[in-house]
């Protein structure tokens, strides 16, 4: 199917539940819902947001539901670049886009096992040092410290970094570290991107994707402490918690 028209077929699954009447037999009603509606985000995102270990697209399902707000809202509005995404977001009301965020936040699904095995035993080491301590010498906070001590997220806007493939990680990394990719100022996430090697972020990546995710995991409810600084999206009540 060419490009074009495989985006306007997804864009109109999503405005119109579109997607969800072509797969059913003739004549069969299908139930205006936003989870018909959202049929379209499972192209490439998986069965029910639930995506894979593999490939580069990130699982949506359980993350927090102002986490994915605000990478719609950053889609739309140019801090996020993949046409596919802008293309389907871009005509989408505020109040849309919150209830798509909400439905996935709200699946409670298994993730598949870890991607990435039998690592070298050093960029292993090197990703773990810097996902659960940072690195205090260069003022690089942890991962733990923003993300949850169980690296799940913390509810509502901070995502989980578990069940992701490496290779999306890398990709993220790397677009916050060119300035590819931003988020609402002040934009915590590139300032630590920027102070990461090339190699540094291959071991961060392939640590978190060497990791399970617990059954029943989710995303705190507070985070473990005061954010080490300021970051766009969370709100001064949540960093004061």
């Amino acid at each position: 199917m060419p490009r074009a028209s495989l985006l306007l077929g997804l864009a109109a699954a999503l405005l119109s539940g579109a997607g969800a009447a072509a797969a059913q037999p003739a004549g069969a009603r299908v139930p205006d819902t936003i989870a018909e509606r959202v049929r379209a985000c499972t192209v490439c995102h998986g069965k029910e947001g639930r995506a894979t270990n593999e490939g580069y697209f990130p699982r949506i399902a359980g993350k927090p539901a102002g986490y994915l707000y605000q990478q719609l809202l950053n889609f739309r509005e140019g801090r996020r670049h993949y046409a596919l995404m802008t293309y389907l977001v871009e005509h989408l009301s505020d109040d849309y886009l919150m209830e798509i965020a909400q439905y996935f936040s709200a699946l409670d699904l298994p993730y598949p096992p870890p991607q990435t095995v039998a690592a070298a035993p050093e960029v292993l080491a090197r990703g773990e040092a810097l996902v659960l301590r940072g690195d205090p010498a260069r003022r690089l906070p942890a991962c733990v410290q923003c993300h949850g001590e169980a690296l799940m997220g913390v509810s509502p806007a901070v995502p989980g970094l578990l069940g992701l493939p490496r290779d999306y990680l890398n990709g993220q990394l790397g677009a916050w570290k060119t300035g590819q990719r931003r988020a609402a100022a002040p934009d915590c996430m590139a300032k630590i991107a920027a102070a990461l090697t090339p190699d540094e972020i291959a071991s961060v990546s392939t640590w978190l994707s060497s990791q399970p995710v617990r059954a029943g995991a989710k995303p705190a409810g507070a985070l473990p402490g005061r954010l080490p600084m300021p970051c766009g999206g969370v709100s001064t009540e949540e960093a004061a918690r």
